[in-house]
């Protein structure tokens, strides 16, 4: 009786204890968790601002676009809160000589820390739903409440380096877009497709400027020192025929195009027309668009080989058996013809080899951004599974530094948070980067950073298991001093 009395006031005190650690260590995450995500959605709004800020977008909408920033910035708040509040907690407990106490009583540290390794491990579980399920529906509003918020003011529709089609019946493009609104060119094109015969009217100009008033239904741009171009076709006519039909040009100093802008305003804030693009999409529905995006890689290569194949003739080289070889022909292919006949091949080698060689150059380009393009899907399916066990890797660096530093508070445990997630994730956007790029595997890549913090975190762990300091420079270097002890002891006996 007395032996069951006794088990069960240890089962309700190891109760209490875990209550204690919980309470402990929930208090400051909750508090450095919403301190950092409010940092977060204050840095996206911070670099968002001028695309919302004077467009006639309501309060409503701000606050819709903070809440899906909030929901995709979570993933990202977790771990750092993790991380922060283990250094603190742990730091805490072993500066108020808690931990001692608890180990005198027979409690050990793996015994103490247990309801926080599950709750580590249930945060994981937290940030995989996260990142599968919330994450792909913020970004996929968010991204679509961006682009609709741009058509509200065009001008900040059209980015620099590509044809831009969003504005109906132009395709323009230009080098450069500056100036305090963001509202000079420089170096404009512009197909003008207003006729539906084309791009027959073509118009080029070395600066160009945007005005566009809030509310209006046109959008000005005004051109300077540049050159128009107009073929004047008529429907219904044949390719010969379009060669031989008139065309118009002039050079001009200033030119003025009106541009109809009304279909923009009518476009509302929530419409969903970007559904499809890698970080929109959840595990499993990746898991299904991957394999096509490969199947049209693959394919796009195999057409790329072929025409390669084609373009230099392999097909006209044939293998004869010893039999048929003419034995009176020269070892040197050139010296079998006469002058005129080896100007001829050398001209058409030339001539072939620079073909295929443009073809080459022309696709380079478009093979990379496919593979990059594929690159980015893959990086994101691993990535998720990766950065979820974002939490418990950075749990298992900061439970034993904190119980290893002995400090709690914000100060140093603030400090050695920031360092250790810039460090993580530094590392987690290298590899992205690189897998990016295929310099590395997308599984390789997207694994980096856990393959670069989990021997920190063991590191760490074993050492505070065994009481042992961050960095213990006399057992560094005893392998050292014990060697020369050797060494000099066999040299007296000698």
């Amino acid at each position: 009786m007395c032996y069951l009395y006794q088990l069960t006031s240890n089962f309700a005190s190891v109760k209490t204890l875990d209550r204690y650690i919980l309470k402990s260590f929930l208090i400051p995450f909750l508090a450095t968790f919403f301190i950092i995500l409010f940092v977060l959605v204050m840095q996206a709004l911070w670099l968002g601002f001028d695309n919302i800020a004077g467009k006639g977008i309501g309060i409503v909408i701000i606050l819709k676009f903070l809440w899906y920033t909030a929901l995709i910035v979570t993933p990202q708040a977790l771990p750092i809160g993790v991380l922060l509040s283990s250094i603190m907690t742990l730091g805490s407990l072993s500066e108020n000589y808690e931990f001692a106490a608890a180990k005198s009583a027979g409690v050990s540290l793996q015994r103490m820390v247990r309801p926080l390794v599950l709750l580590a491990v249930l945060m994981s579980g937290l940030n995989f739903i996260f990142l599968n399920n919330v994450y792909p529906y913020a970004m996929l509003k968010q991204l679509n409440m961006k682009v609709n918020i741009k058509k509200k003011q065009p001008a900040l529709a059209l980015v620099p380096g590509g044809f831009n089609t969003e504005i109906p019946n132009f395709q323009i493009k230009f080098e450069e877009k500056y100036g305090e609104d963001d509202n000079l060119l420089k170096d404009v094109m512009i197909y003008d497709l207003s006729s539906k015969k084309g791009n027959n009217k073509i118009i080029t100009a070395k600066k160009g400027e945007i005005i566009s008033e809030e509310g209006s239904k046109y959008m000005t741009l005004i051109l300077k020192d540049g050159h128009y171009f107009e073929h004047h076709v008529k429907s219904g006519t044949s390719y010969k025929e379009r060669q031989r039909m008139p065309a118009s040009q002039a050079k001009f100093d200033e030119y003025t195009i009106n541009i109809d802008i009304s279909s923009f305003s009518q476009d509302d804030i929530g419409e969903e027309k970007y559904k499809s693009n890698f970080n929109m999409l959840s595990l499993q529905q990746l898991k299904d668009t991957i394999p096509t995006l490969k199947v049209s890689y693959d394919e796009f290569i195999e057409s790329r080989a072929k025409n390669l194949f084609l373009s230099i003739d392999i097909e006209d080289l044939h293998s004869y058996p010893d039999s048929l070889k003419n034995k009176d022909l020269s070892l040197d292919i050139l010296s079998n013809f006469d002058l005129r006949e080896k100007v001829n091949v050398l001209t058409t080698a030339v001539s072939k080899m620079e073909r295929t060689l443009n073809n080459n150059k022309a696709n380079k380009e478009t093979l990379k951004n496919k593979r990059k393009y594929l690159n980015l899907y893959d990086i994101e399916y691993y990535n998720r599974i990766a950065f979820s066990l974002s939490c418990l890797i950075l749990f298992f660096i900061g439970a034993p530094l904190g119980s290893i530093i002995r400090k709690g508070g914000m100060g140093l445990p603030m400090i050695l948070a920031i360092s250790i997630y810039v460090l993580y994730f530094f590392s987690n956007t290298f590899g992205r980067n690189l897998a990016e790029e295929s310099s590395l595997t997308a599984i390789t890549g997207s694994w980096l950073s856990v393959a670069l913090m989990f021997p920190l975190a063991l590191t760490l762990t074993i050492r505070a298991t065994q009481d042992k300091g961050l960095f213990n420079v006399s057992s560094f270097f005893a392998p050292i001093t014990q060697f020369f002890k050797k060494l000099f002891s066999k040299e007296k006996t000698t």
